[in-house]
């Protein structure tokens, strides 16, 4: 009897000898200047300079059950998806019980963009008849294995993040790829940190996105955690096969290389300020850089603001300003006990020698009662109440600019206070027909992941007014004050 060969023999030793080797197997799997490829030769050179990268990593018997961890910033066109397809290929192929997460920004770029490219590589590949590719899910065709030899779309929740808890995958491989990762909230980086810590196993984690934010885990892997992130900055124009003219257009119009437009959309590099972004990190850098005299600062009032925490996860944070300082007191999980809550403020005023309290009225009523009760003069500031500036919404809206302005006329952070530096460039403004300045809430920014500014919230309520500063000896509870008015918003 004549036996036939396995058709899968060659695929099966190809697939060995790609194991750690994402390069060879992206030349080799694919019909390049053929069919749909006829007009490519191979992938594109940064695909390919990120396919070694992993293949020098995994070859490495020292290094190959680190974790690598790679960060792509560029302008638009330049072939993420298919990047993330031919990965995604590699290590469904070349590794038996293979998990990987993919996951974008948003629903839509994740089922009209993301998910269809992957699959589109998946079936030109030369083991493509090995998979069952879907809209949500590729797995193994093998049907004992099928639940453990898998692909997953996830539409990533701030409020939902089992898909990336569950992420363990021992003595295998995990391959975690972020599609637009410049909106991924931080707490799902957070929880997906929780994969890396498997042990012996081959874990790979990139995160591919146009630099459109300059806050962030995304923004951060080029900055705070660059020691773990091996990154790299793409010029659209420099990436074969993009349209040059066009891309050069983006720049002139948008007012040349300098301008974040052209920054984030055609150079990958990460804006001045977000498009919304209200506070420009530009201006909290600089502010960061700045060193005071106290002869500079020392003549103005004290001045504390307290914002409550308003959730379970929010700090009670309390910030004290005299003119262009600004420094944290305290810093405490949420406290319902309004009594202990308003004793801290009362020793922190009496320390400091305080001239002025204010309190979010929100959820300090409270607080200010108890105050009241020790003779505290506080007061209670509506973040909803009305401005004094009719171009602002509302007073929470106000006392931001006054913050934004003062940052631009020498207000100094402390470099070392980055809750603070971080708060100042979390919030964006809401578009309106009327024009008038209005900030996202709270509860927004929570919901594409991003954290309460609480502390940041503690510093514009020192603009919620005009303060007196009280003459020596008088305490912070009000009982008297000589006239000597600072006025915050003075020259801005």
């Amino acid at each position: 009897m004549t036996s036939h060969p396995d058709p899968n023999e060659d695929l099966i030793r190809l697939a060995a000898e790609c194991r750690f080797d994402p390069d060879r197997w992206s030349i080799a799997a694919y019909d390049w200047g053929e069919g749909d490829l006829a007009a490519h030769a191979g992938p594109r050179l940064w695909q390919r300079g990120i396919n070694r990268e992993i293949r020098d990593h995994l070859a490495d018997p020292a290094k190959r059950f680190t974790p690598l961890r790679i960060a792509v910033a560029s302008g638009h066109g330049i072939g993420k998806s298919a990047e993330m397809g031919m990965l995604s290929n590699w290590a469904m192929s070349c590794w038996a019980d293979c998990k990987i997460v993919v996951t974008a920004n948003t629903r839509s770029q994740m089922q009209t963009k993301t998910a269809p490219e992957v699959g589109l590589w998946f079936r030109r590949s030369v083991t493509a008849h090995w998979f069952d590719t879907q809209a949500q899910s590729i797995r193994s065709r093998d049907p004992r294995r099928g639940d453990s030899w898998r692909l997953d779309f996830v539409t990533w929740s701030a409020e939902n993040t089992e898909a990336f808890a569950g992420l363990h995958n021992q003595g295998r491989i995990i391959l975690l790829l972020f599609d637009e990762a410049s909106a991924i909230a931080d707490k799902v980086w957070e929880v997906a940190e929780g994969a890396l810590t498997d042990e012996g196993t081959v874990i790979v984690w990139v995160a591919f996105g146009n630099p459109t934010r300059n806050g962030g885990r995304f923004r951060e892997c080029f900055r705070r955690y660059r020691h773990r992130w091996i990154t790299r900055h793409i010029d659209s124009r420099s990436v074969e096969g993009t349209n040059k003219a066009y891309l050069q257009s983006i720049v002139d119009d948008a007012g040349g290389e300098d301008s974040d437009v052209a920054k984030y959309r055609v150079r990958g590099e990460f804006p001045s300020q977000s498009p919304m972004q209200f506070v420009s990190e530009a201006d909290v850098e600089a502010a960061r850089r700045r060193h005071l005299r106290p002869e500079q600062y020392g003549f103005a009032p004290k001045i504390i603001g307290v914002d409550p925490a308003w959730t379970g996860a929010d700090k009670v944070e309390i910030v004290l300003r005299q003119g262009l300082m600004v420094k944290s007191l305290a810093s405490l999980p949420r406290n319902d006990n309004d009594v202990e809550v308003a004793n801290l403020i009362a020793r922190l005023e009496d320390e400091e020698g305080a001239d002025a309290v204010f309190v979010d009225a929100g959820y300090g009523t409270g607080i200010v009662s108890a105050g009241r009760t020790m003779g505290r003069n506080w007061r209670l500031v509506w973040f909803a109440g009305k401005p004094i500036d009719p171009g602002y919404l509302n007073k929470r809206a106000e006392m931001w600019g006054t913050v934004k302005r003062w940052l631009k006329d020498g207000g100094a952070l402390d470099p070392q206070d980055q809750m603070l530096a971080d708060d100042l460039i979390g919030p964006e403004t809401v578009p309106r027909l009327d024009g008038k300045i209005q900030l996202e809430s709270k509860a927004d920014m929570k919901a594409r992941g991003i954290p309460s500014p609480n502390r940041a919230d503690a510093l514009a309520l020192t603009f919620a007014e005009p303060v007196v500063k009280r003459g020596a000896g008088m305490g912070g509870t009000g009982r008297k004050a000589v006239e000597e008015r600072y006025d915050p918003h003075a020259g801005l």
